[in-house]
């Protein structure tokens, strides 16, 4: 635990440095734009009062001054005006010499492909609507993930490992904050009034709790996932308003088991699942997007079998009674979910078909 506290000490530290770095840049960046400017106007004014030229006249004279291009004067300079336009060139020079410079890191630093990659970062986050947020990107977060953009369903990440999030930046194109998921305005940033569902894989418990706790405060309807280590956090979980609480060393564990005495069950299942390479797989539609003319029809007269080849292998009811392999008589009826089986084009068909 006091290796955990300090590494997260130390990570906060590194985190405080980098933006204290960038803020660096920023500032030098600031700085050479406010001395062209003012460089700019020292010289249009000089240019206006020295030689009485008009406003255009000393722009115009001050541009070719500053970029060095050599042009002739708009007419012959004073001595007055000579010795200002050499005092313009040098300090121009200086200011010039300071911006490359300040570019020039800029681009070694990749600071402006990180600055654009921000800003279409922040796009993406502000239409962000019904999402995934996950809490972590450990072994079970990144799997989550991966899951999550095979179906294509829209996800933010948030993270406070520097390495985790190094890996995110140069190997994936995911959206994530950098900060940390116990922090209420680190949740608000990731639009948790607006999420569909949560899933909190950090690796504390009591971190999972109080993520839990905030969520279902911050969002009731909200669907929330979390894991836990130990099965007495599962009680506390579900307390704090978890939906679900899975435990992957268990799972793991049935799964190893029951590979040797059950294993053509287990491979059947990995061959639904689509662990096996297969296209074969699960979806679910709700009641209120199928399309009015199949509501409240039954499984025979949707005819969904022999217009799709998917096939209706379950339906939540409102009360959440599930009623698996429903036979051909059972109503479809309100605010029932439809649980299908099929390949992926089947599905896709399927969508098609009965969906709006």
């Amino acid at each position: 635990m006091k290796s955990a506290f300090l590494e997260k000490i130390l990570a906060s530290n590194q985190r405080k440095g980098d933006t204290t770095l960038k803020l660096l840049h920023y500032k030098r960046v600031l700085i050479v734009i406010f001395l062209i400017v003012i460089n700019s106007l020292f010289g249009i004014v000089g240019f206006m009062s020295i030689e009485g030229y008009s406003f255009v006249d000393a722009i115009y004279m001050t541009a070719i001054t500053i970029s060095t291009t050599g042009f002739g004067e708009v007419h012959p300079l004073t001595t007055s005006g000579k010795i200002f336009t050499s005092i313009l060139c040098i300090t121009s020079i200086g200011t010039v010499l300071y911006g490359v410079t300040i570019i020039s890191s800029f681009l070694v630093d990749g600071e402006i492909l990180k600055l654009v990659k921000n800003f279409s970062m922040n796009k993406q986050l502000n239409e962000l609507k019904n999402h995934v947020i996950v809490c972590g990107f450990g072994r079970n977060g990144k799997q989550v993930c991966e899951e999550l953009e095979k179906e294509k369903r829209p996800f933010i990440i948030i993270e406070s490992n520097e390495e985790r999030l190094e890996y995110i930046k140069e190997q994936r194109n995911y959206i994530y904050i950098d900060g940390d998921a116990t922090n209420d305005e680190v949740l608000l940033k990731a639009k948790i009034k607006d999420a569909k569902a949560l899933i909190t894989t950090l690796p504390n418990d009591p971190d999972n709790v109080y993520v839990v706790l905030t969520a279902r405060e911050m969002n009731p309807a909200i669907t929330i996932i979390s894991r836990a280590s130990d099965e007495s956090s599962e009680s506390k979980l579900k307390r704090a308003g978890a939906n679900n609480v899975i435990m992957p060393e268990r799972i793991g564990g049935t799964h190893m088991a029951t590979l040797v005495t059950k294993p053509d069950i287990m491979e059947f299942i990995a061959l639904m699942t689509g662990q096996a390479g297969v296209s074969i797989s699960f979806e679910e539609f709700q009641h209120k997007d199928i399309k009015p003319e199949h509501k409240n029809k039954t499984i025979k007269q949707l005819s969904v079998k022999r217009q799709t080849g998917a096939t209706i292998i379950g339906l939540k009811s409102e009360d959440g009674m599930f009623h698996v392999n429903p036979g051909l008589e059972t109503k479809v009826e309100e605010r029932m979910n439809i649980i299908a089986l099929g390949t992926k084009e089947q599905l896709e068909k399927l969508k098609s078909v009965l969906l709006v």
